[in-house]
């Protein structure tokens, strides 16, 4: 390998380490907070429409849908986050997830775009150990100009205790 080469291969690994410490992630609002996800774990999004409701279904979990010949357990995720009366308007979109190869749907306010965050934009998450709250899911918090974002571990989320009341909720 010749110096040009060397100074050439030298130059392009130092773009693959930055974009490697970038994370993407989409971006959606829930009231006047905007929470971010793993741009990886999304697999569509779609308008809310009715769905058909499931017996004995927790408050959050709105029911299911049939996306394409697959039963879709769909939640709410305000009613899930104790954030208040959930309106449904043109802007209410079901975020379609691919969570521990399950497929959910995840209904929020309405989603902002997909941005770039490099690592040293991500802060920790606040401890909230003490609290009576769950707030494991919550990876960090980002931050972009004036926005920040709550970052949340969708799968962590999801595949918890309430995800097992999903795929009860779905087979009776």
């Amino acid at each position: 390998m010749n110096e040009a080469t060397q100074a050439a291969a030298g130059a392009v690994k130092p773009a693959i380490v930055a974009s490697a410490e970038r994370e993407e992630f989409l971006t959606f609002t829930l009231g006047k907070e905007e929470y971010g996800i793993e741009i990886l774990k999304v697999q569509e999004i779609r308008s809310y429409e009715a769905v058909t409701r499931i017996a004995n279904a927790p408050d959050f979990i709105k029911g299911v849908v049939n996306l394409r010949g697959i039963i879709v357990p769909v939640v709410d995720m305000r009613i899930r986050f104790n954030l208040g009366e959930a309106n449904y308007d043109q802007f209410t979109v079901v975020i379609i997830l691919n969570v521990a190869g399950r497929v959910v749907g995840m209904v929020v306010d309405g989603v902002s775009d997909v941005i770039q965050l490099p690592a040293e934009r991500i802060r920790p998450a606040p401890d909230f150990s003490a609290s009576s709250f769950d707030t494991s899911y919550i990876t960090g918090l980002g931050t972009m100009d004036d926005r920040m974002l709550i970052l949340v571990d969708i799968e962590k989320l999801m595949g918890g205790a309430d995800m097992a009341l999903v795929e009860q909720a779905t087979v009776q």
